[in-house]
């Protein structure tokens, strides 16, 4: 019996929806298949891959629309689109962050995250060992960052202990190939001295389970994308963590070459087809 990849696919800011990776999740499958067989001829390939989206959007959105509807009671207000616009992009990064009192979202957000490696490990999905790959768009980096983090320092609040698994894939220890698409970590950055320490890439405890399987963390941004940039630059622990910074062309016409570019890289050739080689690779690393 094979053993599958997991991979888990996290949104970053906006209302969202429900079915937000599944332009992703059909390409990817598709793009897998073909390069897998390439190499070994199995029976049903796409099901080698177990993927679970992380939809968090819920848990900032019912909030902001009641903070809306309060706001708009006290007068007129010009640019509307824009202030909706500002209230359900800017509160998702504003609300996310940890008071010194209350870290609600924090966990709640997280939570949501434990909740979606718990299916990866369990026997339905694709095993409590398998190696882990993680696709995080935007303001999802961030979280996706913070998550690993807070695993590799033992550092887990109880609400997210409490809705996690003892695997080793939920212990993050399986934790192979991390992909951040349009970033904005590096400004995040700004809130720790020397700009912070990224998470380790792959998992420390990687090797014990798998010494062969080699780990990789893909940051790609466009250059039009203004919430996206680079991070190998940002110190020495990010130069030695982050495996490449990819500018890549996203979109279409009417968005490759301004900030519109940032809601493109779902489905991009230039971000799919790598990501899809790579998970090829691992998956024949883990099943010789």
């Amino acid at each position: 019996m094979s053993q599958k990849i997991a991979v888990a696919i996290i949104h970053g800011v906006g209302k969202g929806e429900q079915n937000f990776a599944e332009g992703m999740i059909q390409k990817l499958r598709k793009l897998f298949k073909k390069y897998l067989l390439r190499e070994r001829n199995i029976a049903n390939p796409s099901s080698e891959l177990v993927i679970e989206p992380i939809y968090w959007a819920p848990i900032l959105q019912i909030p902001e629309n009641d903070l809306w509807n309060r706001i708009i009671q006290g007068g007129m207000l010009s640019y509307t689109n824009l202030r909706h616009l500002m209230i359900d992009y800017g509160a998702d990064a504003i609300a996310y962050q940890i008071t010194p009192n209350d870290q609600h979202f924090y966990d709640s957000i997280h939570g949501i995250f434990a909740d979606a490696l718990k299916k990866l490990a369990s026997n339905n999905g694709a095993g409590e060992k398998a190696p882990l790959c993680v696709i995080a768009h935007s303001l999802g980096s961030v979280i996706a960052s913070n998550y690993i983090y807070d695993l590799q320092t033992n550092n887990i609040p109880n609400p997210v202990i409490n809705r996690m698994g003892n695997t080793y894939l939920e212990k993050g220890e399986t934790l192979t190939l991390f992909y951040t698409l349009g970033s904005p970590i590096a400004i995040w950055s700004l809130r720790y001295p020397n700009f912070g320490v990224p998470i380790s890439m792959p998992a420390p405890a990687l090797p014990n389970h798998y010494p062969n399987l080699e780990g990789e963390w893909v940051n790609y941004y466009s250059k039009n994308d203004v919430i996206g940039y680079p991070l190998k630059t940002i110190n020495n622990d990010y130069n030695n963590n982050v495996t490449a910074d990819r500018n890549v062309r996203v979109g279409g016409l009417f968005s490759w070459w301004n900030p519109a570019s940032h809601l493109k890289y779902w489905t991009d050739n230039d971000v799919i087809k790598p990501i899809a080689q790579s998970l090829v690779k691992a998956w024949l690393t883990v099943n010789p």
